[in-house]
């Protein structure tokens, strides 16, 4: 079987979104030696399991350059994958930390840091070629497990679907046409693990939901 192609990727520099841009190029002053370009996706290709995040956090993938590595988010996410087998590796916040992703792989629905950590439809809908061409590019593809309500919305707009007939819910679960099946959880940011919006538990309970269905 031949290698699946790689999917269309935002260069360095990518113009697509001015105040994007303009926030990156504040940030390279600031921080020259921190990331600050688009986040590529983390995992391999041929996944079953791909995980949509909204956007790189400012001290985290835009600092160093993996998704949700070198923040909060990243503690919960990268704890949990590796209690369901899907990462291995003691995860270190780091992008040398010599975690590694095992049929999952983990992206953004933006690949720009936004200021306040906010992207503009404007700007979730400029990168969604990006998210298309990732899931086309997936094979073996599955199962998408959107973080949060941005996410979810990018998901659906991208898979060609109208985000009123599949409504964001935690833990919820939806069977679409093409045959894939996506799962909703609240995404793991601090603020939601804080006001309890979302716990460990709940957030588990996602992925046992989806390590059930890959392993029927």
């Amino acid at each position: 079987m031949s290698a699946a192609p790689s999917p269309q990727k935002p260069g360095r520099d990518c113009a697509l979104c001015p105040r994007l841009v303009e926030f990156r190029e504040t940030h390279r002053a600031l921080q020259p030696d921190w990331h600050n370009a688009p986040v590529p996706a983390f995992g391999a290709l041929e996944s079953r399991f791909l995980i949509v995040g909204m956007a790189p956090g400012l001290k985290g993938a835009n600092l160093t350059g993996r998704p949700f590595t070198g923040d909060y988010a990243g503690d919960l996410l990268y704890a949990t994958l590796g209690k369901f087998g899907w990462a291995k590796g003691s995860y270190a916040a780091r992008p040398d930390d010599g975690v590694s992703l095992h049929d999952c792989r983990v992206t953004n629905a933006v690949r720009c840091v936004p200021p306040q950590n906010k992207p503009t439809a404007s700007e979730v809908n400029a990168c969604r070629q990006f998210l298309a061409d990732e899931i086309a590019a997936m094979k073996c593809l599955e199962v998408i497990l959107a973080l949060g309500g941005l996410a979810h919305g990018a998901v659906v707009a991208t898979l060609g679907h109208r985000k009123s007939a599949w409504k964001f819910g935690h833990n919820r679960r939806h069977d679409l046409p093409d045959g894939l099946v996506l799962f909703n959880s609240y995404h793991c940011s601090r603020y939601n693990t804080n006001t309890g919006r979302l716990t460990t538990a709940m957030f588990e309970d996602v992925f046992r939901a989806i390590d059930s269905h890959l392993s029927r």
